[in-house]
Order: structure tokens, then C-alpha cells, then sequence
């Protein structure tokens, strides 16, 4: 038990460092535009973020497929399969992130009205899409290259990589915001460069590998082909459902005023900061699940979701208390827009139910991707989107209590049913 929980550790702790510093990215982006001088400007990042969750998290399954792929790969010893997968992926972002630039100018007016907010706001959104769009090849190729290293057990190459890209879009950010008063432009332009500097450092990176480039007819090939579009397929779909209810989320926000907007995108920052501790648990149960499933050891699997959950629901227990004892004092931080913590700190306890009720998610995603059981995952993610437009539409005369509940269940019902799929179905032939 403690050679897995060092194991656990060894996976977690880097991948903790290199995803803590993505949440507070967002903090510091939130601070900043929340004190340009108006609440407008943290509603249009909060939608300017909500588009490009739409166009990217559909497409995560550049790393979750490769994360899981490549573990088992590493797990087989199995080096030239893990080669395939690496460039496969590669090719195959640079030609999304293409087609995404090309048709950015249907892509974001067309996202902005699903999202439904007003003029002003809705106009800042844009400007926000219309120069971070540029970036959109360099982030699908960094995905393949995190779930890459991830697989080949390597948390430490994406640590530095991601230490190395949030903390460049922080300082260009603040000069360009505070020192050139650009605002959203400034923060937008920000992220921008940090974008394609990342993915220079990540190539940099790969060299210590002997990762050569495959030839296309390998890559092409039929039979590998159809299992990586058969996995990527399953967690694209399951994105889908992610991205329907967290724009949705954020749609039936903008609906109950400005104010509830902005509210609503800082209380989601506390949830994104235990998202990013959390997944470098999840991380660890993708990269050691799939070695374990290589070898078809379900036992070993087992006693790996155990330490893992018994880790998540201490950091859940510390998250839940930190976020009811300093929660006001960390949206005070945030913005100087009274009305705007006065509407966050009415809906704070929902906020700091969340990881309580999303431990469970968490855990059960890495060790599924590192299992490559994508079929499964979709399965659990219907349920949820049905729990949580079920409980939206009960709860309708609550107004932003009933979205926050039906957030909180829908991450009750993915854990859910994810552990009873795995604790009732046969994972090993």
C-alpha cells in the first residue's frame, strides 16, 4: 500500500503543481478584469471562456485518448505504438486547430448568441474570441503532448510546461492590461502568446525522448485508425455533454442579470481551483490504471481507486471548510465590484458544496480514460445531463439555487455511476 500511494505521489504531485497554476490563471484574469472598472468586463470573460470551452473541451479528447492510449502503450513496453499515438494526435491537432481559425467568423458570433448575453457584454466576448482564436492549433497540439507525457508517466515534463505558459499569460497580461491599458485585448493578447510559447517549450521538452516522426502510411493505418476514432469518438461525444451543461450553466446565469453572471464566473473559480488539485489524483489514476490494465491485474486497479478516493475526500473535506470560513474574503480579492460579491457571497454554500460532490467524478474519469473504457464514461455522462436538466427544470422558481443544486447533483450522478459500472461490471477478459 505505501509503494502505491508513492507511485500515486510521484504522478500526482507534479501534475498538482503544473494544474495549480492554470485555476489561478483564472484568478489572476478575473482580478484583472474585474478591476478595469465595470462588471461587463468579467461577464464577457466568463463568456469569452465558456466559447472557447466549447470549441476545446469537445476536442479534449486529444488528451484524454492519448493520455489513456500511451499509458497502456508504456505499460506493454511497447515504445513504437507510443510513437504512433504521439504523432497521430499531433496531425490531427494542427489540422482541428486550422479548421478552427478558418472558421472562427461563423464559430463566434454563432457561440456568443447561444450563450445569450446582452450587447455590450456580448461585443467584448468577441473581441475576446476574435485574438485568442489564433492560438487554437498550439493548445490541441499541447494536449496531445500533456496526455503523451502523462501516459509515458512523465507528470514532471508538464509541470514545466504548463509553470512555463501560465505564468508567461500572466505577466504579458498585466503589462499589457495595467502598463498599455489594453483591458480585454491586453488579456486576451496575454494568453495568446503564452499559447504558442507553450507549445515551443513542450517540443523542446519531447527531444530528451527518441519520439521520431511516423511515416502517414502508419499513421493512416487502418486498424489503428479505427480504435483511437472508436476511443476518441466515446470521449468526444462525453465532452459534448460537458459542454452542453456547463454553457447552459452559464446561459441560465446570464439570463438572471449582469451581476449573477459575474457572481456566478467567480464562484466557478473556486470550483476550477480544486478541479485542477483533483485531476492530478485523476492523472495519476489514468497513468497507473492503464500500466495496470496492460498488465490485467483488476485487482491491483482496485486497491488504486481506494487510495484514490480516500485522498480525494480528505482534499474535498479541506477545499469545503477553506471555501465556508474564507470564501468572502477570497471574492473581495477578486474584484472591487460590491454588488458583485454581494450576489457570490448569497450563493458562496453551493460553491462550497461542489467538491464534496465532485470528488467521487474525478477519480472515476482517470482511472476509465486510463482504462480506454470511453463507452462507459459517455454512459455515465447522459445520466448526469439528465440529472441535471431534470433538477433545472424542477427548480426553476429557486432561480440561481436551483441551477447551483442541479450542478451539484449532476456531479453526484457521473461519480455514481461510474463506480457502480465498475464495481458490477468485468474490466479484465
Amino acid at each position: 500500500m505505501h509503494t502505491l500511494r508513492r507511485s500515486i505521489l510521484a504522478i500526482a504531485l507534479p501534475a498538482i503543481a503544473s494544474n495549480i497554476t492554470t485555476p489561478l490563471l483564472g484568478l489572476v484574469d478575473s482580478a484583472i478584469t474585474g478591476h478595469i472598472g465595470s462588471a461587463v468586463y468579467l461577464g464577457a470573460i466568463a463568456v469569452g471562456g465558456t466559447v472557447f470551452n466549447m470549441l476545446y473541451w469537445v476536442l479534449n479528447f486529444l488528451r484524454m485518448g492519448s493520455g489513456g492510449l500511451t499509458a497502456q502503450a508504456h505499460g506493454h513496453r511497447d515504445h513504437h505504438t507510443a510513437r504512433v499515438v504521439l504523432w497521430r494526435g499531433l496531425l490531427l491537432a494542427s489540422l482541428l486547430g486550422v479548421l478552427i481559425i478558418a472558421l472562427s467568423g461563423v464559430i463566434g458570433p454563432l457561440a456568443v448568441d447561444l450563450v445569450d448575453t446582452d450587447g455590450v457584454t456580448g461585443a467584448l466576448a468577441l473581441r475576446y474570441f476574435s485574438i485568442v482564436v489564433w492560438g487554437a492549433p498550439a493548445v490541441l497540439c499541447t494536449y496531445v503532448l500533456t496526455g503523451w507525457f502523462l501516459g509515458m508517466q512523465n507528470t514532471r515534463a508538464t509541470m514545466w510546461m504548463a509553470l512555463f505558459t501560465n505564468l508567461l499569460n500572466i505577466a504579458v497580461s498585466v503589462v499589457l492590461v495595467f502598463g498599455l491599458h489594453w483591458k480585454i485585448a491586453g488579456v486576451a493578447t496575454g494568453t495568446l502568446v503564452a499559447q504558442w510559447a507553450g507549445l515551443g517549450f513542450g517540443l523542446l521538452v519531447l527531444r530528451r525522448y527518441n519520439a521520431r516522426p511516423v511515416g502517414l502510411r502508419t499513421l493512416l493505418h487502418s486498424g489503428g485508425l479505427k480504435r483511437y476514432f472508436s476511443i476518441n469518438a466515446d470521449i468526444m461525444l462525453r465532452t459534448i455533454c460537458l459542454v452542453i451543461v456547463t454553457t447552459w450553466f452559464t446561459r441560465s446565469g446570464s439570463r438572471l442579470g449582469v451581476d449573477t453572471l459575474a457572481a456566478n464566473a467567480l464562484l466557478m473559480q473556486l470550483f476550477m481551483l480544486f478541479s485542477y488539485f483533483m485531476d492530478g489524483f485523476a492523472y495519476a489514476g489514468e497513468a497507473l490504471g492503464g500500466s495496470m490494465y496492460a498488465a490485467g491485474t483488476r485487482r491491483s486497479v482496485e486497491r488504486l481507486s481506494a487510495s484514490l478516493l480516500r485522498i480525494g475526500i480528505t482534499m474535498a473535506s479541506v477545499f469545503t471548510i477553506v471555501y465556508i470560513v474564507g470564501g468572502h474574503l477570497i471574492l473581495r480579492l477578486l474584484t472591487d465590484q460590491p454588488d458583485v460579491v454581494a450576489c457570490a457571497v448569497t450563493y458562496l454554500p453551493w460553491a462550497a458544496a461542489v467538491p464534496m460532490c465532485g470528488v467521487w467524478a474525478f477519480v472515476w474519469d482517470g482511472i476509465f480514460i486510463g482504462l480506454t473504457r470511453t463507452r462507459a464514461m459517455l454512459g455515465a455522462m447522459l445520466v448526469a445531463m439528465t440529472v441535471f436538466f431534470g433538477t433545472w427544470l424542477c427548480t426553476l422558481s429557486m432561480g440561481n439555487h436551483g441551477l447551483w443544486l442541479a450542478f451539484c447533483l449532476y456531479l453526484l450522478a457521473r461519480g455514481a455511476c461510474e463506480w457502480a459500472t465498475f464495481r458490477y461490471s468485468p474490466y479484465f477478459d
